[in-house]
């Protein structure tokens, strides 16, 4: 383990990785019910898009042990699936398999792009100030994530957004606050796992609560459905359901592609970005380490699932949980990735573990990734002002692309203002370029 992790160099144990490759598969669990809950409405099979999810997951997270030796977990995308669904499919009409086919061609996209380094180039191209932002961004993005998921925020209280009466009549969201103090008094008293196990202790006590339900015939063992192989419509990609040729249908597609193409880009850069930050797991020049070898994982895991029948698969920013609770290496991935391969057997038991449990340990590392904003130089307006607006953006506008892309684009204005261009790398100014143009064509349909 330590010839091929380098656990000591990362100041890091086999127990610690363990933790939280546990803690990583917990905090992400969720996607295992909702992703074949968004993709079934487009048509889809949801146990099929269920085995896909945790096979695709799987394979995904390994690649990322192995190649980038990184702490970082893949699985289908949140936002990604409901594209697919929503827009491409009930929007749009087009088959879900012709939606499959442009997730598989843009997977086939970023395996070459990482391979030439464009990718990393990009990552590269983002100012340091701006890399700190994307981080604490994610951190009160996923506190979002918790306290939507736990049903402690709401549009119900008469404003825009507010939290509900903590009574019996929102048990889900009492039982994650409890869960929540839980966690913290565990994290400050130091014990070993204290995130982990406050997603054991929460699930327990919602079982009084009814939060946490178990059926009356409940077992925990099930087989799983066979996912969907290669179920691509290639031909849909310019021709009608007539099967005649059509400049209009192109087009359509162009568009659904490079949708998913840079949502997927943008997301994945912010997730490796944030995670690298709160675990320090950076190189001497202050760059994500084996940069490269994580967004190629991100590409494979991407061509496998549309293969078996999915999404985009993207890293997730849940990953920052195991890292708060101890993760450095890839050792935690392969427990990740092993735990979604049980979990095709074990889904059942997996799935008793309720919102309310992992919605404290969401909301807890928001405050572990809060820490990188004290190293933004706020006194100065172009570095602050871009800083904030990509902080701001995340949570409210819910994506992370977003608050990359607007943050990019008021740095690149701010420094041009002052006269300050000269600081902004020449691929800095190609995605403001770049991202102006997506607000116009988005801003045009």
């Amino acid at each position: 383990m330590e010839k091929l992790f380098h656990l000591k160099e990362r100041n890091t144990t086999i127990g610690k990785e363990i933790i939280g490759g546990v803690t990583t598969f917990l905090a992400m669990a969720y996607i295992l019910a909702v992703n074949p809950g968004i993709l079934s409405e487009s048509g889809m099979g949801w146990e099929q898009v269920f085995t896909a999810t945790a096979i695709s997951a799987a394979i995904a997270t390994l690649v990322m042990a192995f190649v980038a030796k990184l702490p970082v977990a893949l699985a289908p995308g949140l936002g990604l699936n409901a594209f697919f669904t929503y827009t491409v499919v009930l929007g749009m009409g087009c088959s879900w398999q012709l939606a499959l086919t442009a997730v598989f061609i843009e997977g086939i996209l970023f395996i070459i792009l990482s391979l030439c380094g464009v990718r990393e180039a990009i990552v590269r191209s983002i100012p340091d100030g701006l890399k700190k932002a994307v981080a604490v961004g994610i951190g009160l993005f996923i506190t979002i994530i918790g306290l939507v998921n736990a049903g402690i925020c709401t549009t119900d209280t008469g404003t825009t957004i507010g939290f509900v009466n903590f009574n019996l009549s929102h048990s889900t969201a009492l039982v994650a606050v409890i869960g929540l103090l839980i966690t913290i008094v565990l994290y400050i008293l130091k014990v070993p796992g204290s995130i982990l196990i406050g997603i054991i202790i929460t699930t327990i006590i919602g079982i009084p609560f009814g939060v946490t339900v178990i059926p009356e015939d409940f077992h925990p063992f099930s087989t799983p459905a066979k996912p969907y192989f290669f179920a691509f419509d290639f031909k849909g990609i310019f021709m009608t359901p007539a099967g005649k040729f059509s400049i209009a249908v192109l087009g359509q597609f162009f568009v659904i592609f490079f949708t998913f193409l840079f949502t997927d880009l943008f997301d994945t850069i912010g997730t490796l970005l944030g995670v690298a930050e709160q675990g320090n797991l950076k190189d001497s020049n202050g760059e994500v380490l084996n940069l490269k070898g994580a967004l190629l994982s991100d590409s494979v895991g991407t061509v496998v699932g549309a293969c078996l029948g999915t999404s985009t698969v993207t890293s997730f920013v849940e990953s920052s949980s195991g890292v708060a609770a101890g993760a450095r290496t890839g050792l935690a991935s392969v427990v990740t990735g092993i735990l979604f391969l049980l979990s095709l057997f074990l889904w059942k038991l997996f799935a008793l573990i309720p919102s309310a449990a992992t919605a404290p340990a969401l909301i807890f590392v928001g405050f572990l990734m809060m820490q990188s904003v004290v190293d933004i130089n706020f006194k100065d307006p172009t570095e602050g002002i871009p800083a904030f607006i990509t902080i701001m953006s995340m949570p409210f506008a819910y994506s992370i692309s977003k608050g990359i892309m607007f943050g990019i684009i008021t740095y690149v204005l701010c420094k041009a203002c002052t006269k300050k261009a000269k600081e902004v790398p020449v691929v800095t100014w190609i995605l403001a370029v770049v991202f102006i143009l997506d607000i116009i064509f988005e801003a045009c349909k």
